[in-house]
């Protein structure tokens, strides 16, 4: 198995509590990682709590997703030394874009500028 099918088969759940611990390091909230998470996603706060609870692997979770924020595109930048927009897995991609939101909220950027809002 690859690196990349690793990360695809890596529970969500087990990787949640590093994007928190990130996030409260720099002072930004629990409540701040799940906006981001279902800003991507389309969950609600109760669907993204369930997928936690059921242990989804990162491909089930974004398969599962309601609905993939058309403006993840907008994401742009360095993550783990490659730049997320030139990733061409999808899968691949929608974890770099959520490592990078979750890196952006630790720079303590606002909210408004990580969801992309004009």
């Amino acid at each position: 198995m690859g690196r990349a099918e690793s990360i695809c088969k890596m529970s969500f759940s087990k990787v949640y509590p590093y994007y928190l611990a990130k996030a409260e390091k720099k002072g930004r909230t629990k409540a701040e990682v799940d906006e981001i998470i279902r800003w991507l996603t389309g969950y609600s706060q109760e669907e993204l709590e369930a997928q936690i609870e059921k242990e989804t692997d990162f491909e089930t979770f974004f398969y599962e997703a309601p609905m993939l924020n058309p403006a993840r595109s907008l994401i742009k930048g360095v993550i783990c030394g490659v730049r997320v927009e030139n990733i061409e897995d999808p899968l691949m991609r929608n974890i770099r874009y959520l490592d990078k939101l979750v890196d952006e909220l630790a720079k303590n950027k606002t909210m408004d500028k990580i969801l992309r809002k004009e």
